[in-house]
């Protein structure tokens, strides 16, 4: 049985956004991770190809799991987008040749296979989605030539990224290319380059590096590109959340599922010539928090894996920060484990670390939510939370949150949550989205669904 759509109603920046990319064939939406640059843009495409007939073929190029897993699921999530059909193009070259003869109004193909596709198939899109146009940074990348080679035939084009210039502003030359043919910053990188910026420093016997913006460059650059980008700058004059609340939601495969269900249902789970036990609600609530996360701890004490869909998806809330400061929240020991052996972060427990975090010397923070107590002030050091592992506790939850969204901070605050689907992860947001998050609403939670996975089972008998 799917899901029941939910209805759209868009914020004013995304109103704005909306209207903004269907005026402009070139188009740049320069929106923080969870302000729904997805969902603006399939809102856009929607217009596009059944009301105002201005599109044809569209074809969206991201990262692989989000051309796996995100269109998809916005497609699938709003009511307003019922009807749209998309066209994976992924996996192996049969597979890829396959979705694209398939009649769909959206094919989505890895940025990696660019390249491939340019090559080995007819080029008949007429509009063009980038999401992390930022990966295009590179004049000097496979996919940003392959791109610049059939530019001349896309009528339509739309960049999508949170920070297009995380290491400065040399970056930006290439993904403005790709959206205007090179008529703002020039034909080539090195004009742009000559123009713009000076070389601090000369290295083997002359050769120039190191390049700062001449004075003044900075405001020409933005003014040059204001007409056809929209960046937090210019919302800043539009009524904006202060505070954005994402939902990212993972899939477990049917195994992974298996596992999870047999310890709900059984309150016990063979694995790897061990068990793991759960006595009671409490316990058993702690250890599918556990299981969905990725991970769980046996009777020894020891941490059995169960899957990494979590990480994989913060890998991508990471990447598409774009450099941008991240603090992640974490339930249990062996989360902060995994997510260290993943990714090079700092961790946020003493004052020392409180100060390297504020002073921006930290990209990627861990930190427990019981660390993060009142009076905290972490709100220098970045805007966006990602909760890898929820709690019930909806005073740690708040005060977590509070450590960056509270006075004193100049950015709109993201807050990601990464939830398994069809886990306790989904009851535990709902309880603290609902405020209700006692003993009772936990021991309710897990009872009411063990009813439901033994009705389940009785039916298939």
């Amino acid at each position: 049985m799917k899901s029941r759509r939910s209805n759209y109603t868009p914020y004013d920046y995304q109103s704005y956004s909306t209207e903004f990319i269907l005026e402009n064939k070139e188009a740049g939406l320069f929106l923080e991770p969870g302000l729904g640059k997805t969902v603006i843009t399939l809102t856009v495409v929607k217009e596009l190809l059944y009301n105002h007939f201005d599109a044809t073929k569209v074809l969206v190029i991201a990262p692989l799991r989000v051309a796996r897993d995100t269109w998809s699921r916005e497609c699938e999530k709003w009511a307003h987008l019922k009807g749209l059909s998309l066209s994976k193009v992924l996996g192996s070259e049969q597979k890829r040749k396959m979705a694209l003869y398939k009649d769909a109004d959206i094919y989505i193909i890895n940025r990696e296979n660019v390249e491939w596709l340019v090559k080995n198939a007819h080029w008949d899109f007429d509009t063009v989605i980038i999401d992390e146009l930022s990966s295009f940074k590179s004049p000097k990348s496979k996919r940003f030539k392959a791109l610049k080679k059939v530019r001349p035939k896309i009528k339509r084009i739309i960049g999508l990224t949170g920070t297009p210039a995380p290491n400065g502003l040399l970056d930006i030359w290439s993904q403005i290319y790709l959206l205007d043919n090179g008529q703002r910053l020039g034909r080539t990188f090195s004009g742009y380059r000559s123009r713009y910026f000076y070389p601090q420093k000369y290295i083997n016997g002359g050769i120039p590096a190191d390049y700062a913006l001449i004075e003044g460059a900075e405001d020409t650059i933005y003014n040059k590109i204001s007409d056809i980008c929209i960046s937090m700058k210019a919302l800043d004059y539009l009524k904006m959340p202060k505070c954005i609340l994402n939902k990212v939601e993972v899939k477990l495969s049917p195994k992974e599922m298996n596992l999870y269900n047999k310890l709900e249902r059984d309150l016990l789970l063979p694995i790897d010539d061990t068990e793991i036990d759960a006595s009671n609600a409490a316990i058993l609530s702690n250890k599918l928090l556990q299981m969905s996360s990725g991970a769980v701890y046996d009777e020894h004490g020891e941490v059995k894996h169960i899957h990494d869909k979590k990480l994989e998806a913060l890998e991508d809330l990471i990447e598409a920060a774009n450099g941008k400061p991240v603090l992640i929240y974490y339930g249990f020991k062996h989360d902060k484990d995994r997510i260290k052996s993943h990714f090079k972060c700092g961790e946020i427990n003493t004052s020392e670390d409180i100060a390297n975090w504020n002073a921006g010397k930290m990209q990627i923070a861990l930190c427990h939510p019981a660390s993060a107590g009142h009076g905290l002030n972490l709100q220098e050091g970045g805007c966006t939370i990602v909760w890898f592992g929820l709690t019930w506790s909806l005073e740690l939850y708040q005060q977590a949150n509070a450590r960056l969204w509270r006075q004193g901070q100049k950015e709109t605050v993201v807050i990601h949550h990464i939830i398994s689907n069809k886990t306790i992860d989904q009851r535990v947001m709902k309880a603290l989205e609902e405020k209700d998050t006692s003993q009772n609403a936990l021991v309710d939670a897990v009872r009411a669904q063990i009813k439901k996975v033994n009705n389940n089972n009785e039916e298939e008998l």
